[in-house]
Formats: structure tokens, C-alpha cells, sequence
């Protein structure tokens, strides 16, 4: 181990020079890199893409999917520094903005873009800073940190050859309630089964062995599967599948057929709610509330307006083509559909 390769600043690059920088290096001879966000991606715990899609963006063959929650990663980006500025109140060390990208010393295809460093009574360290809503601040609480955050910094502690990560992250407007702050200490044997694995993964990358999406999210994988292989083909030939498929195939045939069951039970249910809502209504007026009391219970009834805004899309199309072009957003999803017939 030794201290890592400065190979530039990226401060004050577009966007677009900053992601050729990360995937192949400032001067692009780097076949395949991975970055502290890969990490996770890479041991199959990133909630967000499966090791396949990562594969597939390594290997030019998928494009990265920017309009994905663009919002909340634009936000937060923005806080970063606002999350910075309280840890530094907090904790009273010196809090150190650091665009540079590096290269582990002895893995050249590792590369860090920090976030901050700190100095502090224990030496250089290394500074993430998050965000989170407060629907997830409880993976945050009794000194939790987010596992996959964990491998991400122990990366950046094994690029930069530091001992120690200080993670900050704020889910509102009170540093004292809605701030966690947490340590994690660099762990060598760790670290060695860490690059042991992305060792693995740069391996498959060279040997076009992409990774199967065994263990992965199921929802997660099906999106990521949508987006590797995009539209269907009506003009290819039909798969043959073999008996070893024939248990999960029949397993979906039914839960569908049960499902289709259930569905049309509702939607007749509902149209028999509608039915006998309609004198209830018509004595609940412009009233809200209303109850039927007897001697072993009561029924509470509500009759509350339910205000939906969403734009007419005709409307849109029709006045201003232009702007319903630009909004657009195109999605492809696709469904396994099975359905058993008798020969």
C-alpha cells in the first residue's frame, strides 16, 4: 500500500469530462475502472442497479440513466456542502474540499473522487457526506450506517491510504436531531476481501463473463433486465424452455390465473360499492361525516372530496408541441406472462 496517484482536478469540469475522467481516466488509458459508488453495485447491495447493469455501462453496452431520480441526486449534490458546513460545527475539525480523482497505488482501476478530507486529532481522514429523507432516517439510528455506504468508504480509505471515514448525513433542518454522524476505521482484512472481489469483477469485464442477477432484488432486476434489452422483437423465432423452467413457468401460470380472479372479484365488488353508494350520497349531501349507531356497534361514514391535479396532456400537445415533446418521458417495461394450454 502506498499514497495514491493524483491523476487530476476535476473541479470545474462539465459533466460530460467528468464521467469520461471516472470511467477511463484523464487520458482515457484505463480500460475499466470502478469507482466508490460501483462498490456496492459490484457485491450486489446497491438498491438502486443490479452488478449485470453496472457490467453492461462498463462495457459501453448501456448508457447510465441520468433522468433517474435526477432531482433528488441533483439535491443532493447541492447539500454536500451544506452537510460539510455542520459536520465541521459539530465535530470542530478542519474540513478540507478535495475535487481530485485518484488511483489506488497498487490497483490501477481503482479511483476515488472524494467528497472532502478532514484533519483532526486522529490525522487525515476521509468525509462522505449524505442525505436521506426522514422516512429513512431510521437506517441511520443506534449508530447504523447503510452497509453499502460501508464498502463505498472502506474503497475510499484503500485508495487514499487513510485510516479512518467519517460519514454525515441530514434528513432535515436540525443539526442536533436530524444529523448522524459515524466513524468507520479502516479494516485491512476487510479491505483485501473488498478488492479480492472487484479484482473479480474487472476480471469479468476483460473475459466478457457477465455477472447472472442471482441474488439480486427481484423488482430491481426486472427493471434493470427492461432497460439491458429494451423493446421485444415480434419477428424472432419463439424460446424453447426446458424442463428445468417447467416448475417456476406453471408457479406464474397460477398465481396470474389467481390474480385475474381477484381482479375481476373486486372490480365487481367495486360496482356493487357504487350501487348502493349512490342514496348514501345523496343523503350525505355537502356533508363530510356520518355515522349509524346500533346496539353492538357503530359504522362511521365519510363522503371527502379527493382532488387529483395532473396536466391535460391534450391540451399540453395541442398548445404547445414543442414543450409536450421535451416533457415526454419514454419508458419500456416488459411482464412475464404465462398462461398453460392443453395440447
Amino acid at each position: 500500500m502506498g499514497a495514491p496517484n493524483l491523476l487530476c482536478d476535476t473541479k470545474g469540469m462539465t459533466r460530460e469530462r467528468w464521467l469520461e475522467c471516472r470511467e477511463h481516466g484523464p487520458d482515457g488509458d484505463i480500460e475499466y475502472t470502478i469507482g466508490g459508488s460501483d462498490v456496492s453495485t459490484v457485491f450486489g447491495e446497491n438498491p438502486w442497479m443490479s452488478p449485470l447493469a453496472l457490467y453492461q455501462m462498463k462495457k459501453g453496452l448501456l448508457k447510465s440513466d441520468d433522468s433517474e431520480n435526477a432531482n433528488r441526486k441533483m439535491m443532493g449534490h447541492l447539500m454536500e456542502p451544506v452537510v460539510a458546513y455542520w459536520y465541521g460545527v459539530k465535530k470542530g475539525v478542519q474540513v478540507i474540499e478535495d475535487a481530485g480523482l485518484y488511483q489506488h497505488a497498487d490497483y490501477p482501476y481503482a479511483l476515488a473522487n472524494l467528497d472532502y478530507r478532514i484533519l483532526g486529532d486522529d490525522g487525515y481522514g476521509v468525509l462522505d457526506c449524505k442525505t436521506t429523507t426522514w422516512r429513512n432516517a431510521e437506517e441511520w439510528a443506534e449508530d447504523t450506517i447503510p452497509h453499502h455506504y460501508v464498502l463505498q468508504v472502506r474503497f475510499y480509505m484503500a485508495v487514499m491510504d487513510l485510516d479512518y471515514a467519517d460519514l454525515a448525513c441530514m434528513w432535515g433542518f436540525d443539526a442536533e436531531k436530524e444529523m448522524a454522524i459515524r466513524r468507520v476505521w479502516r479494516d485491512r482484512d476487510i479491505e483485501a476481501m473488498i478488492f479480492e472481489r472487484l479484482d473479480e469483477f474487472i476480471h469479468r469485464l476483460r473475459t466478457n463473463d457477465p455477472p447472472t442477477m442471482s441474488g439480486v432484488d427481484p423488482e430491481l432486476a426486472m427493471k434493470d433486465l427492461a432497460r439491458i434489452y429494451g423493446a421485444s422483437q415480434p419477428a424472432l423465432p419463439s424460446i424453447a424452455f426446458g424442463q428445468k423452467h417447467e416448475k417456476a413457468l406453471r408457479r406464474i401460470a397460477t398465481l396470474q390465473s389467481d390474480n385475474a380472479e381477484l381482479t375481476n372479484r373486486i372490480n365487481f365488488n367495486e360496482k356493487e360499492v357504487t350501487a348502493l353508494s349512490v342514496k348514501i350520497a345523496q343523503m350525505m349531501g355537502n356533508h363530510e361525516r356520518g355515522e349509524l349507531v346500533t346496539a353492538a356497534d357503530r359504522i362511521d361514514v365519510s363522503y371527502i372530496p379527493r382532488l387529483t391535479r395532473r396536466p391535460n396532456s391534450e391540451l399540453l400537445k395541442k398548445n404547445h408541441p414543442l414543450v409536450f415533446q421535451e416533457v415526454l418521458k419514454t419508458t419500456c417495461s416488459r411482464k412475464v406472462k404465462a398462461e398453460v394450454k392443453a395440447l
